[in-house]
């Protein structure tokens, strides 16, 4: 499958506007093209617990997951990730922790870019 793997800050966004930007390109290249991964999802869910549900977000992201795919962080991914960040540390370029586990889940292309 060819698609749009969404990030952090693209889901986000969609969860805050369900009729923004994000949701009509969603809808032009059409929903079974989009996905997100599992630590993208382990991201949001904590923020939601973290804020409480102050902002809504928790209520606003329950629509979201159930239309929304999520893909696993599944073998040979682990490999590259591991290979990834201890480059990039061995050069003095340490990233976050999940960054390189983003790009290593899966390939596919951005949706929303930077």
């Amino acid at each position: 499958m060819t698609g749009y793997l969404l990030d952090t800050n693209v889901v986000s966004d969609l969860v805050r506007n369900p009729q923004g930007t994000v949701a009509q390109r969603i809808r032009k290249v059409g929903e079974t093209k989009v996905c997100t991964s599992i630590i993208v999802a382990s991201e949001l869910r904590y923020g939601a617990e973290e804020e409480g549900g102050r902002s809504g977000s928790r209520h606003n992201s329950k629509w979201c997951w159930g239309a929304l795919q999520v893909l696993p962080f599944d073998s040979p991914a682990d490999v590259t990730y591991g290979r990834v960040r201890a480059q990039l540390e061995r050069v003095g370029k340490p990233i976050g922790g999940n960054d390189p586990a983003h790009r290593c889940s899966c390939s596919y292309a951005w949706l929303y870019p930077g």
